[in-house]
């Protein structure tokens, strides 16, 4: 008989994902932000408690409430749908029909199995349909999708798919390269290992496209 606690610490610590999406209940939003902040700096409370620490301290009163605000307003806020940023794109008029590499994209999530950082870079590229997105929308893409307990692969995958949504094209590719600190700083504590995960969609799949973009993000652009 499998030991089910086993089979799942497996999982998180193999960091193998088991949904394309990110497992969300269908009842995620019927209480406020408000509500879930006091919720869980509750939960807060009780694990520091827990640990020992003594929450009278000065300096540790007010952790739980600014982890509670964290989780909600900011490193989880891309799981509210209502925060999804909106993505207005524009007629190519000038007719670039080149490809659009938007690179060095400063990412920041978390690693759904441990709860700890995932830092890196996400490099992301389209061809144009007829129409454009600015610039900072990509960024914002990222971001959204980033904010949320994640798996490297379903965060590239996701990226590419709203943006061939807004785009209205399948020739979106991502690459993310990132460090998970659940690698780095806990178990097998590599400090220098980084994971880089890649999705390519439509003209990107053809080798000679996906040269093209891969050689874009080795350009040295430092200023």
């Amino acid at each position: 008989m499998i030991d089910t606690n086993d089979f799942h610490d497996d999982l998180g610590e193999n960091h193998i994902a088991t949904s394309a999406k990110n497992p969300v209940r269908d009842d995620a939003f019927d209480i406020s932000d408000e509500r879930k902040i006091e919720l869980i700096k509750k939960d807060v409370e009780n694990i520091l408690h827990t640990l020992g620490m003594d929450l009278s301290d000065d300096s540790i009163k007010g952790t739980p409430n600014r982890v509670a605000k964290m989780f909600v307003k900011e490193i989880f806020g891309g799981l509210n749908p209502s925060k999804k940023p909106g993505s207005s794109t524009f007629v190519n008029n000038y007719k670039y029909g080149e490809m659009l590499v938007e690179k060095n994209i400063t990412l920041y999530s978390t690693c759904e199995h441990h709860l700890l950082p995932i830092i890196g870079r996400a490099h992301v590229a389209y061809i144009s349909n007829g129409t454009v997105v600015g610039l900072s929308k990509m960024n914002r893409i990222v971001d959204y999708f980033a904010k949320r307990p994640q798996v490297q692969e379903r965060l590239t995958m996701q990226i590419v798919q709203e943006l061939q949504k807004v785009l209205n094209t399948e020739d979106v590719a991502c690459i993310i390269d990132a460090k998970h600190l659940c690698v780095n700083s806990r178990g097998i504590r590599d400090i220098e290992s980084s994971t880089v995960t890649a999705e390519f969609g439509g003209k990107f799949k053809n080798e000679e496209t996906k040269r093209e973009f891969l050689d874009y993000i080795k350009f040295d652009t430092k200023f």
